[in-house]
């Protein structure tokens, strides 16, 4: 075991022009600044102070205690909520140039960063258990990522591209030059600008350094708010690889009967129902442990509807996919995964025709934002002579890619008290709690 905590490079935005403030004295060098500053690119280079600079860092005489704010911040980039905020950091901030950009990364400890991610994705009002099973789940997913030895230099996997399928996923490892992003692409981070209490403080004291493995290697700890009743196993999102921890399994204490939502009619069943699970809650204090006050913008996530007049819709894909597929006639089921999530959707207009994939590129083409999630079922009605529906309605379940650990089940777990070990091997399949450092 290592007692060293590790740094971690966290991304937090990227603009032509940053303005940020210096709360404190900070090192630029062997020069102290302080206050507001404002830096631009100009030719490639950082203008800042009169100067250009390559790189730029400035770092913090105390860490524990000096911070600063970076000016409008994109939050909920891709989803409903999007807008900008002032957020304000611990640690070092370092700017770089990438294409016509500054990007501001913020560095720290990985236990610091962890106060922020754990109150930052939840309420830090949550339970202690729930907290410390996401601290643990957090760690474990940086460490994963940290640990990998090779980075895409795209932003994105193609399993499949030509005229008749696009099947393509985003991951977290496609930044090269930080390790992590701060917004839900990565796990959501906002510094301190959202309250951190006593009870998160425990939560990381408590699980200092604890992570989840199997087989000897760091898990790959995926989460999302809820999964809906069942959870998807990790191949159906991203690339060809099954992890034996991430397992098909039901969210409730009958983990292992659950229906083969694979099937296109039982998945409509399922669907169209509320069946029992530990994510089936409106218990307003539980969620608010899960729900920021813009997630609580969202009343209907473990099952939800979507309608788009026909004009709208073939606009809408057209918009998000970048193809024309004239007038919409159907959207077909193709491929489901364990949760009922499609991972696979044929697009069939008057134009073209087309399969894409993977599910997060559905809940891309089919919202001007994010689609909830990718498990849905499509109505079409009033259906014309040329068999083009006037309206489509989208019958959904769950928000998010419903892999790993369930926000909102591990919430309710939490709240019936469960201990955060049993929430963990609930939603990580015998996997081990060890300690990393």
């Amino acid at each position: 075991m290592n007692n060293t905590v590790p740094q971690v490079k966290v991304g937090i935005m990227s603009e032509p022009v940053i303005e940020f403030s210096l709360h404190d004295d900070y090192l630029v060098g062997d020069k102290r600044v302080s206050g507001h500053q404002l830096a631009q690119v100009v030719d490639g280079l950082i203008e800042w102070d009169g100067e250009r600079h390559a790189t730029l860092t400035f770092e913090p005489i105390n860490a524990d205690t000096d911070s600063f704010t970076l000016h409008d911040v994109t939050i909920g980039v891709s989803f409903h909520w999007r807008r900008k905020e002032d957020q304000t950091f611990h640690g070092a901030l370092r700017l770089i140039v990438e294409g016509d950009k500054l990007t501001a990364i913020n560095v720290l400890s990985i236990e610091e960063y962890l106060l922020s991610v754990i109150s930052s994705e939840m309420s830090a009002n949550a339970s202690l258990e729930l907290l410390k099973a996401h601290a643990v789940i957090s760690r474990s997913w940086l460490l994963a990522q940290m640990n990998k030895t090779t980075l895409n230099e795209a932003t994105m996997g193609h399993e499949e591209e030509s005229d008749e399928a696009d099947i393509k996923w985003w991951d977290r490892d496609d930044h090269l030059n930080f390790d992590v992003c701060a917004d839900d692409h990565c796990q959501r981070y906002q510094g301190i600008t959202r309250a951190t209490t006593e009870t998160v403080r425990q939560a990381i004291e408590a699980t200092w350094g604890q992570v989840l493995t199997y087989g000897g290697e760091l898990c790959d700890a995926r989460f999302s708010k809820s999964c809906g009743g069942v959870m998807e196993e990790f191949e159906n999102c991203w690339d060809n690889h099954h992890h034996d921890y991430l397992q098909a399994r039901r969210d409730s204490d009958d983990e292992d009967n659950f229906p083969d939502l694979r099937r296109e009619d039982i998945a409509a069943e399922w669907i169209l129902s509320s069946p029992h699970a530990h994510c089936n809650t409106r218990d307003p204090e539980i969620l608010s442990q899960v729900l920021n006050d813009y997630d609580q913008e969202t009343t209907d996530f473990y099952r939800w509807k979507v309608e788009y007049t026909g004009h709208e819709l073939a606009e809408l894909i057209a918009r998000r996919t970048g193809d024309d597929y004239g007038r919409i006639s159907d959207l077909q089921p193709v491929a489901r995964g364990t949760s009922g999530r499609l991972y696979k959707l044929k697009i069939v207009g008057e134009k073209m025709t087309k399969i894409i994939g993977k599910e997060l590129a559905i809940r891309y083409a089919l919202s001007p934002s994010c689609l909830y999630s990718s498990a849905f079922i499509v109505e079409r009605h009033d259906i014309d002579a040329d068999g083009f529906p006037g309206k489509f309605v989208l019958r959904g379940a769950g928000w998010g890619h419903g892999v790993g650990l369930c926000q909102i089940g591990a919430a309710v777990m939490g709240a019936r008290g469960y201990s955060y070990r049993q929430i963990l091997l609930h939603y990580f399949v015998n996997a081990n709690i060890t300690t990393q450092y």
